[in-house]
């Protein structure tokens, strides 16, 4: 355990709350700083929660669409931040997208097709992990798409988002950001547990090793898609509960639902 820290009266309240007790008693090494910031995450990812819930009322009540991609590196936490966000949501208005490869019939069709037929109806959020974007990386990078195909998609793509916005479509673009050694960081965590082993695919295995490649890809997406109608916004993710919490904020910054609490959505530390 740490010795010899400054706890003030409200960490010692953090501590002994049930979240702040329950990691005390599970960790063998205690870093009482580290748990004061994990409860004081849980307490302000509580009320962003309740704030989302106030979010996506309006989407339904007004039959409003939107929609929500996240993409990034392999492991870093777009599953995660999807899953924190959507936990209290109403079910029956939002959908969570993460499209398998391209069937045969699939193939064949005009790319964009199949995520048309996934665009939200009135009144629900759909959440892409991992999006049409697919073919400005991880496509590319891989070889799973020609050159040509590459170009056409980034020839197309902003036409295709402006005629989302156009269509009152509420769109926004999520980068989930990690460093290399984070990334490997995660894949051996992963590796090493049996109960999450399963998410490792080929395409993970030689992402450190394509990682410049990634880059590459990623700064070209950044230069031709980044534009004022569909913006991307960059989340810094090697802390996953910040990285939830900015994803959050910056929804509900972007939303213009009524009744906005403005004063809770501010920077989280």
């Amino acid at each position: 355990m740490e010795t010899n820290i400054d706890l003030t009266e409200k960490d010692v309240r953090d501590l002994n709350t049930k979240t702040g007790l329950k990691n005390l008693m599970s960790s063998d090494y205690i870093d009482l700083k580290k748990i004061v910031r994990y409860v004081n995450y849980e307490e302000y990812l509580d009320k962003l929660q309740v704030e989302l819930i106030q979010m996506h009322n309006w989407v339904i009540e007004n039959n409003k669409k939107m929609i929500v991609i996240f993409e990034g590196r392999d492991a870093a936490g777009k599953g995660g931040a999807i899953r924190r966000i959507t936990e209290h949501l109403n079910p029956r208005h939002f959908e969570i997208v993460a499209l398998p490869k391209p069937n045969e019939v699939e193939q064949g069709q005009w790319y964009f097709q199949r995520y048309i037929n996934k665009l939200p109806k009135e009144g629900e959020i759909v959440f892409f992990d991992r999006s049409w974007y697919n073919r400005a990386i991880v496509e590319p990078v891989n070889g799973f798409c020609t050159d040509e195909e590459y170009k056409i998609f980034i020839k197309q793509v902003n036409h295709f988002e402006k005629m989302i916005t156009e269509a009152d479509i509420i769109l926004i673009k999520f980068y989930f950001s990690i460093s290399k050694d984070e990334q490997q960081k995660r894949f051996n965590d992963i590796k090493s547990n049996p109960l999450k082993k399963w998410k490792i695919t080929p395409v993970d295995e030689k992402a450190i090793e394509l990682w410049d490649s990634y880059t590459e890809y990623k700064k070209a997406m950044y230069k031709t898609t980044g534009t004022k109608f569909a913006p991307w916004k960059t989340i810094k993710a090697n802390r996953k509960t910040k990285a939830r919490i900015k994803a959050i904020e910056h929804i509900l910054r972007e939303v213009p639902y009524d009744n906005k609490n403005i004063e809770l959505i501010e920077n989280f530390e």
